[in-house]
């Protein structure tokens, strides 16, 4: 039985991945979302039905168009199918509980900000206020233990993101402001702190190894959302036991 509803998230994921692209590409154009419908990038050819199954229309076509033969972005099957696997995750980690909903709706958000920033290294406004009252909401009629923590978790990363940009002298966007408060929010103030700490960590990995690879340029732009998106996700289901780690490794 726990197979199948599994299967059944990751179905779901895959459907609602195929929309968070669409949502995370055409909103910060200014764009509708609903009309018109999906459509090639490169000659706007609209998709048939057999065209726009996720994944396996991008597999079966080899990532082109099947009218124009341009080369499809790889992230379109790439989020489908992470947003296909979170959700199956979230729903063996939290099983049928009324967390899962704010699980759910955290991975949406965290899986458009990231198709956004790695397309125009922007997160629109728009989607965090609409997920931000969404978060505040859910603790409204769920608080947290103390209820307060999750306000000031929004605060502090809101406020430490805040004064990075200012020392970095615009390195950090302001979206990136706004999206730690946002998360802060659902993961509350220890979560939080670890979300940064790991979103750094992983950043100045990726940045490092980008550097090797293609050598060092000043100010290079990369896209910071993914890494907090990562760092995020980890920091939910894995907070407590990367500092029990942590700790068993100092004592």
């Amino acid at each position: 039985m726990n197979i199948f509803v599994g299967f059944t998230f990751f179905v779901l994921g895959l459907i609602f991945g195929s929309f968070f692209n669409v949502v995370g590409i055409r909103l910060p154009k200014k764009e509708s979302i609903v009309y018109p419908g999906s459509h090639c990038p490169h000659c706007n050819h609209p998709l048939r039905w057999y065209e726009n199954i996720p994944v396996l229309s991008y597999v079966f076509l080899r990532g082109r168009c099947r009218v124009c033969r341009e080369k499809i972005s790889p992230i379109y099957p790439i989020m489908e199918l992470v947003t296909g696997f979170l959700f199956t995750f979230s729903y063996f980690q939290i099983g049928w509980n009324v967390e899962l909903i704010l699980v759910l709706l955290f991975v949406s958000l965290l899986v458009i900000i990231t198709v956004s920033d790695l397309y125009y290294m922007v997160i629109p406004n728009r989607i965090l206020l609409i997920f931000f009252l969404l978060f505040v909401s859910f603790r409204i009629l769920i608080p947290t233990e103390p209820f307060w923590d999750a306000y000031l978790a929004a605060f502090i990363g809101f406020t430490i993101l805040y004064i990075l940009a200012i020392i970095s002298r615009g390195g950090m966007g302001g979206g990136d402001i706004k999206l730690f408060a946002t998360i802060g929010i659902v993961l509350g103030t220890k979560a939080t702190l670890m979300t940064l700490f790991l979103s750094s960590l992983i950043g100045a990995i990726f940045g490092i190894i980008v550097i090797l690879i293609k050598g060092y340029k000043k100010r290079m732009p990369i896209p910071f959302g993914p890494f907090i998106a990562i760092g995020a996700l980890l920091s939910y289901f894995y907070t407590d036991s990367i500092i029990h780690w942590y700790l068993h490794l100092l004592f």
